[in-house]
């Protein structure tokens, strides 16, 4: 979420990501503690942190994402041009889905 959507507070994401903010504390601290998120305090308040990622965690989170879109390459390989029509054409729809979003 940090890498790929920019930096967040601890509620926007235990919000995001559907856990209880105690669990994304959790989450969060041992992130920290492996150098993959620091915190930083919002310009505007004081009050409030902001995770951002660090350099290592957007390395780690950008290789992990080449991996799977190799993995799914691979897959996509192996699929007729009538299977491949049909996955582009579920991927609209879904991607139609997700713009109707509240």
């Amino acid at each position: 979420m940090l890498v790929f959507g920019g930096p967040r507070t601890l509620g926007e994401l235990a919000a995001a990501e559907q856990v209880r903010p105690p669990t994304m504390t959790r989450i969060v601290q041992a992130l920290e503690v492996g150098g993959l998120v620091r915190r930083e305090r919002d310009a505007d308040d004081r009050r409030v942190h902001r995770l951002h990622a660090t350099a290592n965690g957007r390395r780690v989170m950008q290789r992990g994402r080449e991996r799977r879109v190799a993995n799914l390459a691979t897959l996509l390989d192996r699929l007729s041009l009538d299977e491949i029509a049909r996955v582009r054409e579920a991927a609209e729809l879904v991607e139609r889905a997700l713009a109707q979003q509240p």
